[in-house]
């Protein structure tokens, strides 16, 4: 166990040199990257006010196992955090240390998530101007390319004493870049830089103000409400935080222009007068973000987005047997409970089906009545094409049944949906590998995420989606590049846990 504190007089200063609030520099090392999943397993911290430089910091005992990677990363082990005290236990301390101060750490809504879900666990509020320390370092020095802590690192010069990846060495840190940032750009523009980035941006009237600070850094999913909780725009974003942002500052743009408004503004401008809830769900990668982004677009159909397309609106074509002559029917995805292995499309409506239908006919020589573009008359009257020699003949049984079957499928084989190439469903994984995240796909269907193979069988008995083709698409393009990323699943069972 470690818990460490010391007062270090700020050299020459009667105030703090660096803002007019006091800085409370943060550094936090955990068991991973996700605030609701992971623990903390160190604390560093320190206070500049105008009484000097306190450090102070603490191990954490996380109450889980710490992973190998992050175990190698910080040399952080379940052994040496075992006698630590847990985080209720330093609760009250780390509080008084941060209350009413600025928070300052590097990719600092990381630091800040963490112990904002720390103290809600505990019933227990935490809010603070927020600052950053890489945007500090993009606006102080935009020439350079890296602004990570190594890159402040090397190019200051800074020197690191202790454990790098270790809560106080890393917070001490950030106090050296401010020393170095103060010197070469004086204490104005520091202090000017500081109160510009932790400027809270202008909100909706209906949105309540502390959804700001617990917007994460991170990609996903986000959605506006109206105040009678419909859906009003959803989109996927890289970092959640920063595109939600953007759309407030944007509506302030908006106020400001003459004339006709760009499209995000018009957007903005809308959300301003109706928006009353921010949600969101964050994702492990790309693949996750897309098509989490197309299931809720899909579910909510909000309505300042542009409307996905419906499956009542798609269509698709199935080969029925009649007697040995396969005859193509016309059906719309939202009569299909499930996907067949002979499907052909999905086409945007009926009349483009048939239109498609209409070239393979003229091209191949098939009959229009067996492709339903004709309606087949009582007596067994031939199609039109047929008097004309454009059709070989197999409404007037002058072409066998099995000939035409073939050339029909000779030319519907690029419109068809190929079969799901699985004996059941499969998990994709995503994300780091000591923290990976399944995703669950069935016959081209995206089911949902799990973190634990334990949540699968769960997942495979709630409802299944509909079939949508913009997911087709995505699934189909990943399992081509993943194949290593691919986990069966179809020995999975209701209540059963293991693969």
């Amino acid at each position: 166990m470690r818990i460490g504190c010391r007062q270090i007089p700020l050299d020459d200063f009667v105030s703090n040199p660096y803002f007019s609030s006091p800085l409370v520099l943060v550094d936090l090392e955990t068991t991973g990257a996700h605030p609701a999943r992971d623990r903390i397993t160190e604390i560093g911290i320190v206070e500049i006010t105008a009484d000097g430089v306190r450090e102070w910091s603490s191990l954490v005992n996380p109450q889980q196992p710490i992973p190998a990677f992050i175990e190698q990363l910080t040399g952080i082990s379940d052994a040496m955090v075992a006698e630590a005290p847990t985080f209720a236990e330093l609760a009250d301390a780390v509080l008084a240390r941060l209350q009413g101060r600025v928070f300052v750490a590097h990719n600092a809504r990381f630091d800040y998530g963490f112990l904002r879900q720390e103290f809600q666990r505990l019933g227990m509020k935490f809010r603070a101007d927020v600052l950053c320390t890489v945007k500090l370092s993009r606006q102080l020095y935009p020439q350079q390319f890296k602004h990570s802590l190594d890159a402040l690192i090397a190019r200051h010069g800074l020197s690191v004493s202790g454990g790098r990846h270790r809560a106080l060495t890393d917070a001490a840190l950030l106090g050296q870049f401010l020393a170095v940032a103060r010197a070469e750009h004086g204490e104005a523009r520091l202090a000017a830089e500081i109160a510009e980035l932790i400027r809270r941006p202008p909100l909706p009237p209906g949105v309540d103000p502390q959804v700001v600070d617990e917007l994460p850094e991170t990609p996903g999913v986000y959605q506006f409400f109206d105040a009678s909780g419909n859906a009003l725009f959803i989109a996927r974003a890289p970092n959640i935080r920063k595109r939600v942002l953007q759309h407030f500052a944007s509506q302030a743009k908006a106020g400001q222009v003459v004339g006709k408004l760009n499209r995000d503004m018009l957007l903005a401008h809308q959300l301003n007068q109706q928006l009353a809830r921010i949600a969101w769900e964050e994702v492990s990668g790309e693949l996750g973000m897309l098509l989490l982004e197309q299931r809720l677009l899909r579910q909510w159909r909000p309505r300042l987005n542009a409307q996905p397309r419906s499956a009542e609106d798609l269509c698709v074509l199935e080969l029925a047997d009649e007697g040995g002559l396969l005859r193509v029917q016309r059906r719309t995805l939202g009569d299909l409970p499930e996907l067949g292995d002979w499907l052909f499309g999905p086409f945007r409506s009926k009349r483009e089906a048939n239109t498609v239908l209409g070239k393979l006919a003229d091209a191949q020589g098939l009959c229009r009545q067996v492709l339903g573009l004709e309606v087949r008359p009582k007596g067994g009257k031939p199609c039109a094409a047929c008097a004309l020699g454009q059709c070989r003949g197999v409404c007037a049984a002058r072409e066998p049944a099995a000939a035409h079957n073939a050339r029909l499928l000779a030319a519907l084989a690029r419109h068809r949906l190929p079969a799901w190439p699985y004996p059941g469903p499969v998990g994709l994984a995503e994300g780091p590998d000591w923290a990976p995240v399944l995703h669950v796909l069935d016959r081209w269907c995206y089911l949902g995420s799990v973190h634990d193979v334990a949540e699968v069988p769960e997942l495979l008995a709630s409802p299944r989606p509909q079939f949508d083709p913009d997911s087709y698409k995505l699934i189909q393009k990943a399992l081509k590049t993943a194949q290593e990323r691919i986990r069966r699943l179809d020995g999975l069972q209701a209540g059963d846990g293991h693969a």
